[in-house]
């Protein structure tokens, strides 16, 4: 997983402040918008468990404060449901200039009910999820009892929510009562998923039923059983993301990754994008190869030389382990370090001529186990008898022929 820091600009030239996390190991097939939950922001734990879940299986995923909240812009005292609505589709916008139109919005609680109404004005949108929304945004005023009397009579009130207190003004409470889900949600003609917990004391399930009855087809619902309204528990918000990322892909394209077949062991393939990914086909396995950043590379799989330092050391370690077991020696694990370089030759006589480097490789061994000092040594003879070890040292040759 790759993090970014990213900021764009909402509606009224605010600057708000995201996290974009992309695949460490591909460019992202999909860009997904993510919009938390009421008075949270983008670094609550579940929200970014969910967007590793996502990133694994190759999305890009954008988590941004709302205005007033984290490290964004504006004053929250000043902001409503629309504002939040409006903040989605600037964030969408910032995709679609800077990188890639998003196709999956996917929303937390009140984020929820943001992201079916956001979904409605945003048209690279394919699929949506919610978890744990309310089937209407004035839902939200059960959280704020407590000053809604005091809003009603003086027009704003300081209210505890979570352990923090936020000022929330009538036009905030004035701008839920305009809004309906279910007219939206019926109209969206997108594909929707909804998870909710049974057990969510914050947001009772009866509002995912009165999502999933308002939402046309296709639709989706999956229970979180003993999941809190927040996710706080780490495997309800892993189970979530990958939940999410095998659900959407019936729903958004995916381009398959063309599989490569040869007589030969290995083979890699090379397109003409730019840097050097490589798609390999290493006996029955599929792998990428790759250049780091500073040569140009995207750093999605190890380099040609790693592979070859991975091939010295796992069959070191291979050679090492069949040797101990057949003499019944207490060898409990063996770890071989490897990397590669070029140095001067020990006998170097003209030093300063960059030809006097050779190819060299520094192999590291730790062996743990009751072994005694000749046994020690007796591995470490036998570790330079492995066969990439003695291939490494012979003669080869490389016969080319086209294809």
């Amino acid at each position: 997983m790759s993090l970014s820091k990213v900021t764009f600009t909402n509606a009224e030239g605010q600057t708000l402040s995201g996290r974009l996390e992309l695949p460490a190991d591909q460019h992202p097939h999909n860009y997904v918008l993510f919009a938390h939950c009421f008075t949270c922001n983008k670094n609550l734990g579940a929200v970014r468990n969910i967007s590793r879940g996502l990133t694994s299986k190759g999305f890009a995923v954008l988590r941004f404060d709302f205005t007033g909240l984290g490290e964004s812009e504006g004053d929250f005292a000043d902001t409503n449901f629309s504002g939040n609505v409006e903040d989605l589709v600037a964030a969408a916008n910032f995709l679609k200039e800077e990188y890639q139109a998003p196709t999956l919005i996917i929303g937390h609680s009140l984020g929820g009910a943001a992201s079916i109404f956001a979904a409605s004005e945003i048209d690279s949108i394919k699929a949506v999820v919610t978890v744990g929304a309310p089937s209407n945004p004035k839902h939200v005023k059960h959280l704020l009892k407590s000053g809604l009397s005091e809003i009603e009579v003086s027009g704003k009130a300081v209210v505890n929510l979570s352990g923090r207190d936020f000022t929330i003004k009538k036009q905030f409470i004035d701008d839920l009562e305009t809004k309906s889900l279910p007219d939206v949600a019926k109209n969206l003609n997108k594909a929707i998923l909804v998870m909710h917990s049974p057990q969510d004391t914050t947001v009772s399930i009866v509002n995912a039923e009165e999502i999933y009855h308002a939402a046309k087809h296709p639709k989706s619902f999956v229970t979180l059983d003993g999941a809190d309204h927040l996710l706080m528990r780490k495997e309800d918000s892993i189970y979530v993301g990958n939940v999410i990322a095998g659900w959407s892909s019936k729903y958004i394209d995916i381009p398959e990754v063309q599989k490569i077949n040869s007589k030969h062991d290995v083979v890699a393939s090379l397109g003409n994008a730019k840097g050097y990914t490589t798609q390999m086909k290493i006996g029955n396995h599929y792998m990428l190869a790759d250049e780091p950043e500073s040569v140009g590379g995207n750093d999605f799989g190890p380099s040609p030389y790693e592979f070859v330092s991975a091939g010295l050391s796992s069959c070191t370690a291979m050679t090492i382990k069949m040797y101990v077991a057949r003499k019944g020696w207490d060898l409990q694990n063996v770890e071989v370090h490897t990397s590669y370089g070029k140095t001067h030759a020990e006998d170097c006589e003209n030093c300063e001529d960059p030809t006097a480097k050779i190819d060299t490789f520094q192999r590291e061994i730790k062996l743990e186990g009751n072994l005694d000092e000749k046994q020690i040594a007796r591995i470490l003879q036998i570790a330079d008898k492995c066969p990439v070890h003695k291939t490494l040292h012979s003669e080869t040759q490389v016969i080319t022929k086209l294809i």
